[in-house]
């Protein structure tokens, strides 16, 4: 009788298994189909030779971006202080982490990474994206998880060691794998078809006021000729409107900085309040600004530039009219010109872009 009803239940596992509504998912494979980065009219960019970018390990970096078992306790992901509505920032002065303490800086924006060769975070301590990538997840202002745990958990999930296989071409999961991962999706992550995108491509127009404020931010300040511009394109050009340094804008006179910055990093004193240099694209969506976050507005930020520089000993002499008395003395329509052009920098495209949207 055993035998009968050991055969019976043989056979029907067999049929269940052959059943053609549930078919069987082929094992894993390694997959290394190279992923086609978006960039519109960007220059190529100059990414690093030993991680190029895949389709496997773009979505194994996506899968991670949002995956909340990065953190201590499961409850936060890179995405919870990198928000997609939010042109991946925070617009919470501090990010509050696990420990629910908030952070020192504010959270810079997460796009157009694949074009930032000078180091990440406001004082440029990572070297490349992938080391700025393990960073929040080791902070115990942030997510405070050590790396050999987050290992172990995504070595346990099943999920996420087929995507290891596709990615990198075996199960092993390794915090440097991780970091690659990252990076790769973060590359990804690209802003370029703004309304002054469309512009430049003659598919848009500026309204009067757009083109006011686009001629001031291009335009030299000079106090002994006719030229009073806002001359926000020195630090601010290019097609990531960043010249990718690190610079100290006047926003403390040496006896009130708190925060010394770069200096931090490479003990020069040449480098004390000097920040990295943040792209203004999406800036009307990435409130609130400067490193500590003290703006909360566009308004506030033209009026520092205007009149509120302070001097320091190494505030930038590219800003000595922003320091005279009055400044540069822009007109409550100009400034009004200025933020109307910064807003043509807002690419809602992104803001949806399903590449970079939670995956299933």
């Amino acid at each position: 009788m055993k035998k009968i009803l050991f055969v019976f239940f043989a056979i029907s596992c067999l049929f269940a298994a052959c059943d053609p509504k549930e078919p069987i998912e082929p094992p894993a494979t390694y997959d290394p189909t190279p992923y086609d980065l978006k960039i519109g009219d960007f220059p190529t960019p100059d990414l690093p030779a030993d991680n190029k970018l895949t389709i496997a390990g773009v979505q194994l970096g996506r899968m991670l971006f949002y995956e909340k078992r990065l953190s201590k306790d499961g409850s936060q992901a890179c995405a919870d202080c990198h928000k997609q509505a939010d042109a991946f920032s925070d617009i919470r002065q501090f990010s509050i982490g696990v420990e629910k303490l908030p952070g020192d800086r504010q959270a810079m924006a997460v796009m157009n990474l694949a074009w930032h060769q000078n180091g990440l975070f406001w004082d440029g301590r990572a070297p490349h994206v992938r080391d700025q990538a393990l960073g929040p997840i080791q902070n115990p202002l942030e997510m405070n998880e050590t790396l050999p745990n987050v290992v172990a958990k995504l070595s346990a999930d099943k999920k996420y060691t087929d995507q290891f296989i596709r990615a990198f071409g075996d199960i092993n999961v390794t915090s440097e794998r991780v970091s690659l991962a990252l990076e790769q999706f973060m590359f990804s992550v690209v802003s370029y078809n703004s309304k002054y995108d469309q512009y430049l491509r003659g598919t848009a127009t500026l309204t009067a006021e757009e083109e006011r404020g686009r001629v001031l931010f291009f335009t030299e300040y000079d106090p002994f000729g006719s030229t009073k511009g806002a001359e926000c394109f020195h630090c601010h050009a290019g097609h990531n409107f960043t010249n990718d340094e690190f610079m100290n804008n006047g926003l403390d006179t040496d006896a009130s900085m708190t925060d010394e910055g770069r200096k931090k990093v490479t003990n020069d004193p040449a480098d004390r309040g000097r920040f990295k240099v943040p792209s203004l694209r999406n800036i009307a969506l990435t409130p609130p600004y400067m490193h500590d976050g003290r703006f909360a507005t566009l308004e506030e930020v033209i009026d520092h530039y205007d009149h509120g520089v302070k001097n320091s000993a190494t505030v930038e002499f590219i800003l000595q009219y922003n320091l005279q008395p009055g400044g540069l003395q822009k007109t409550a329509q100009d400034k009004a010109d200025l933020i109307a052009f910064l807003k043509t920098l807002t690419d809602t495209d992104f803001l949806t872009n399903q590449a970079y949207t939670k995956p299933e």
